[in-house]
């Protein structure tokens, strides 16, 4: 667990240092995409898993791949152009409520993965976009986040709560083993990347290189094959080894560990109210997440 949090927490690390050396979000995209696909294909061969046939299934793998991958890993890069590592992590962690709202907005929260809607949930999704508004401060003149980029990571946050659902209906049950169907969803979100290469635009002005730099191109190789690649690979592990519960406790880290990250390596400034923002964002998190444990009928004895 503790080394699924890091390599996936550092992963807003990971781009902001590439963003500021000399790679465009497009770029960073690709490429995280290209290197995570290599990776989980290589262990999917090892373990001989084969990659699913049928064009019906590659059709689904590939919305999925739009809506997990590419969109997400877009918007996150676009976002930490202007906004810090660290909040992009919380602003992450914020999928959970968007799948409830989503579920609300369908008529069923069954439809986005969770159980039943209670008052509960309901209270801790209020409660997270309260945390998103104390962590934005929309109110100060001068908060230091940008609208636009804190939009596209609560945008790609929308966004994997939409492929989730999606996930949950088209590719459960499809008899394709693990390994090689993410190996192919991130193939094809490569391939769909790819496509926006023409239009991805001028190199980041953050940097004054020509082109990026091996600082650069290191850490976006780092977010590809270990923040991306191994990630999926460790949380697949973590699931049938520990069990679900497990895994989800991991989402709660992620706002810690890139919070932390940034500020020791980027020396992002940490803030009294972004803090705070962050523990209400968890805990309405927690609250979304929380299933009540079923109650015990204890039958009566009777003469």
């Amino acid at each position: 667990m503790a080394v699924l949090a890091l390599f996936w927490g550092s992963g807003f690390l990971w781009i902001r240092i590439a963003l500021q050396h000399g790679l465009t979000p497009v770029q960073i995209t690709v490429l995280r995409a290209a290197l995570g696909a290599a990776v989980l294909l290589l262990l999917a061969c090892s373990a001989r898993q084969r990659l699913p046939r049928g064009g019906a299934l590659w059709r689904r793998l590939a919305v999925a791949a739009f809506f997990c991958n590419a969109l997400p890993f877009l918007l996150t890069a676009y976002g930490e152009r202007s906004v810090g590592s660290g909040t992009a992590g919380v602003l992450h962690a914020t999928t959970p409520l968007w799948s409830l709202l989503i579920g609300l907005a369908l008529g069923t929260a069954r439809t986005t993965g969770t159980d039943r809607t209670t008052p509960l949930r309901l209270s801790g999704l209020l409660l997270g976009f309260a945390g998103v508004l104390l962590i934005l401060a929309p109110w100060r003149e001068s908060g230091g986040i940008s609208t636009s980029g804190a939009i596209a990571l609560l945008g790609a946050a929308a966004s994997y709560a939409v492929a989730f659902a999606y996930m949950a209906r088209a590719l459960a049950g499809t008899g394709t083993a693990p390994l090689a169907l993410s190996a192919a969803q991130l193939t094809a979100a490569a391939g769909l990347s790819a496509v926006a290469l023409p239009a991805g635009g001028p190199l980041n002005p953050f940097s004054g290189f020509s082109g990026a730099d091996p600082l650069g191109l290191a850490a976006v190789t780092v977010l590809g094959v270990a923040c991306t690649g191994l990630t999926f690979h460790l949380n697949y592990r973590l699931i049938a080894t520990e069990g679900p519960t497990s895994a989800a406790t991991v989402g709660y880290l992620l706002p810690v560990v890139s919070t932390v990250l940034g500020a020791l390596v980027l020396g992002e400034r940490l803030t009294v109210r972004a803090v705070a923002g962050t523990a209400v964002v968890l805990a309405g998190v927690f609250l979304v997440k929380h299933r009540p444990k079923p109650r015990t009928v204890v039958p009566l004895l009777t003469d």
